[in-house]
């Protein structure tokens, strides 16, 4: 059987990662580069790597749409001339929604998924839907192909997409957000610029990869650190009262999850 032929529609961090991935499949697709201001490292892989990078538009056998949501309402009738009857659909889009990926594209094989960046280096996490209409084997084909970003879960109601880009998909912003603020705590404290932001991103960092490494839930692991009278306590008790970090994560993860149900109008 012949490798799957599959148009990559926008080449940035997260499909580079992809594009990476499937050229160390052991059954490498036949893969076309569709970007139309592609970065020298995309134009130096589709050379290096003997890849289509901007030709004709056909319909092809999977088309992975990797676009802003944006761009997909500017440009949708030109992607739509790579996608066929038979042509299987894999957004990663915020915000679009299946039955608008339908209507654009003709094709009932749809499945929407919704990445993060640390997937750019195999560490990130992926929700997946699915149409009505896809089938069990286009759901495996969506999850091989999403493998070299890291983990996925799902498939999953699409009723919960706005939630999930809330929690994961700018859930990265949130992280680099405390290293950013934690570090400026510290200077504050007096330590000097260079150690701060040391401190905050090497604890940041060990953390991870401790509540990786052991299983553990992150409240057991937060309880194991606070001693009772101790520093951790006294910071915490800031932290996690009435207007601190837990009231604020809510208020916040609610908002991008309105935003992702904004953008799927178009705005």
């Amino acid at each position: 059987m012949a490798a799957p032929e599959i148009a990559l529609i926008g080449a940035g961090r997260m499909g580079e990662a992809l594009a990476y991935g499937w050229l160390r499949s052991r059954r490498r697709p036949e893969i076309i580069l569709v970007d139309p201001a592609p970065r020298p490292l995309i134009e130096a892989m589709a050379q290096e790597e003997n890849l289509k990078l901007n030709p004709r538009a056909h319909p092809v056998d999977i088309a992975v749409i990797a676009v802003k949501p944006q761009i997909f309402y500017k440009s949708v009738e030109e992607m739509a001339d790579w996608v066929g009857q038979d042509t299987l659909v894999v957004s990663i889009m915020a915000g679009v929604r299946t039955k608008q990926l339908l209507s654009a594209f003709g094709t009932s094989r749809i499945i929407r998924a919704m990445p993060n960046t640390p997937g750019a280096i195999g560490k990130g996490m992926s929700v997946i839907c699915a149409s009505e209409s896809a089938t069990k084997q286009d759901i495996a084909t969506a999850t091989r192909l999403l493998r070299p970003l890291g983990k996925i879960e799902g498939p999953v109601a699409e009723q919960f997409m706005s939630a999930v880009t809330a929690v994961s998909g700018s859930g990265p912003a949130y992280l680099f957000l405390l290293a950013e603020v934690l570090a400026e705590a510290g200077e504050a404290a007096g330590l000097t610029a260079e150690l701060a932001k040391t401190l905050a991103r090497e604890t940041i960092i060990g953390s991870a990869r401790l509540m990786d490494s052991t299983g553990e839930e992150a409240s057991d692991l937060r309880k194991a650190v606070t001693s009772k009278g101790g520093t951790t306590e006294a910071a915490l008790d800031i932290l996690m009262r009435g207007d601190g970090m837990p009231s604020l994560l809510r208020e916040a993860v609610r908002a991008a999850a309105d935003r992702e149900r904004a953008l799927s109008s178009g705005k």
